[in-house]
């Protein structure tokens, strides 16, 4: 029986995403002076306003106002007309250091505390306490749900008609939907495509909507999944001018489910961005995609979904889990056990093998943290699915 299944994206100018574009351009304004620095910083944006707030303690010197100006206008809020700028809009920031409640078990572990530590990457703990996921199948090349994957292609497309001026009546803000049908778990065609973009106000309806099917959404869906019976959708209330953060106020942190697998898989507690990789909603997120991504390589498994859990302060994660579906060749148990093997959850360990502090946010902070191909992220490479697949081999 025919099922379906949909997921969503938003532009880089939309007004939760300008927030996780801001925070995490602080991050890595103070990655690259101070990558031991600890950022924890949220971001706000309404009309002709942006403020920023957080914990940082850092050695850096990072002018926040400028960099959120900048961030704003490459992100194309550049006229007064759409109601926000970068170059008008006030930026208040209340900034203060990290607690040193917190920081007490992020620079020194349980496990040393205790006499327990086994070696240098039990030092670090857990900044917070929390449940991370991280997931695979291989519906893509990218070993990520369809759906999600096509909504953040047309989204990326979305925004390089804009830039490009090719569709230059386009502005910022955009959200894009897609709705594939599933025979069983195998993705037999997109059956809807819905497209909202924000566009100067003397465009008629009827251009935007052709331009949009024809330059947005056909360029992104593969034609096999196509056929006369898929539903297309455009501005459907008739209209898009106003938007970005005059439309609607903007948060960091509030588009997770975006983030991450579009509502196919479960997500944690935590969002990811304005977060240093001590904390393990970003950095074990990053980890058990990357654990899920070489299971499914290595043809362990067709989808595979890992929970990780930690609390403050502690280095070893309280729980690992592994859940194939039913796909996996060997016994979930016995996969949680290659994966521990494997795999060093520990977040120094993480941080150290995915090489996270550095500047590698920004881009990441809009069209999904995961899937990205064209950014070479380290924890989506599938370098471990050799060594998985000879363990297998040898139990």
């Amino acid at each position: 029986m025919a099922r379906h299944f949909t997921s969503e994206s938003v532009t880089e100018g939309h007004p939760d995403k300008v927030c996780d574009r801001i925070s995490d351009a602080i991050l890595d304004a103070i990655m690259k002076d101070d990558p031991l620095g600890r950022v924890a910083v949220e971001s706000l944006t309404t009309t002709g306003l942006v403020m920023i707030a957080g914990e940082i303690t850092t050695e850096a010197y990072v002018d926040i106002p400028q960099l959120a100006r900048q961030v704003v206008n490459d992100i194309g809020y550049t006229k007064s007309e759409y109601g926000f700028d970068g170059n008008t809009c006030a930026v208040l920031t209340s900034i203060h250091g990290q607690s040193a409640d917190i920081a007490l078990g992020v620079d020194e572990a349980l496990e040393v505390k205790e006499g327990k530590a086994e070696d240098s990457l039990e030092i670090t703990g857990a900044g917070d306490q929390g449940i991370m996921f991280g997931y695979a199948c291989g519906e893509t090349p990218e070993l990520m749900p369809l759906p999600i994957t096509l909504a953040h292609r047309m989204a990326q497309r979305l925004t390089e008609v804009r830039k490009s001026g090719e569709l230059a009546y386009l502005r910022p803000d955009g959200k894009t939907q897609v709705t594939v049908e599933y025979d069983g778990v195998k993705p037999v065609r997109v059956s809807g495509a819905l497209v909202s973009a924000q566009h100067d106000p003397e465009v008629a309806q009827s251009r935007i909507y052709s331009d949009i099917v024809e330059r947005v959404i056909r360029p992104v869906i593969p034609e096999e999944l196509l056929d006369g019976e898929a539903r297309y959708l455009v501005n459907p209330t008739g209209r898009f001018v106003i938007g970005g953060p005059n439309g609607d106020t903007g948060l960091t942190g509030r588009k997770i489910i975006v983030d991450t697998y579009g509502g196919y898989a479960k997500h944690g507690g935590g969002a990811f961005s304005g977060k240093d990789p001590t904390k393990v909603d970003r950095s074990a997120a990053y980890a058990a995609r990357h654990a899920a991504k070489n299971i499914v390589a290595a043809g362990l498994a067709e989808r595979c979904e890992i929970e990780l859990s930690y609390a403050i302060g502690v280095a070893e994660p309280m729980s690992v889990l592994v859940d194939s579906f039913g796909t996996g060749v060997l016994p979930d148990e016995t996969l949680a056990v290659l994966l521990n093997d494997h795999f060093d959850l520990r977040p120094a360990a993480i941080i150290a093998a995915l090489d996270l502090r550095r500047p590698i946010y920004r881009e990441i902070a809009a069209y999904g943290h995961f899937g990205r191909p064209e950014l070479d992220l380290p924890w989506e490479r599938t370098d471990k699915a050799e060594i998985l697949k000879k363990a297998a081999r040898n139990l």
